[in-house]
């Protein structure tokens, strides 16, 4: 406790916290941010409705959901591609509910109102990796 207070008193920079090992929970947290990010526009209307997607996908308060968002974007932030949490869900969850997770993907795409192209060519790419079938695709 006091070689922290001494560090920060001397201005000497903690160390950050190490990130989570990603899981298929994470991997989705983290699909759903850089969905929204991938139109180069990320609001505090996309913030929200991640927010509410993780509570109500994982049984969470407010407060865990926004913590739980908060990790999603640093794992976004520093994971190589998108292929890498697509391919953790669909190795770790049947297709009923990643069929499920792309409709929330979805959700995030179209909350701000507007449907970037970027935003519809991310989808496209998870879609694929998650092995969801054309036909059973939100995205037309």
């Amino acid at each position: 406790m006091w070689d922290g207070l001494i560090r920060r008193l001397k201005g000497v920079p903690q160390a950050p916290a190490p990130l989570p090992e990603p899981d298929e929970h994470l991997a989705l947290g983290a699909l759903l941010v850089r969905v929204a990010k991938s139109d180069n526009h990320y609001d505090a209307v996309e913030i929200g409705e991640i927010d509410r997607i993780l509570a109500k996908t994982f049984s969470l308060g407010p407060i865990d959901a926004a913590k739980m968002r908060a990790t999603c974007e640093k794992l976004e932030a520093q994971a190589p591609g998108t292929p890498d949490f697509a391919l953790l869900i669909r190795q770790n969850v049947d297709y009923p509910h990643r069929l499920e997770m792309l409709h929330t993907l979805c959700q995030v795409m179209e909350v701000d109102g507007t449907h970037a192209q970027e935003e519809e060519a991310t989808l496209l790419e998870i879609q694929k990796i998650l092995g969801i079938e054309d036909n059973d695709c939100p995205i037309r």
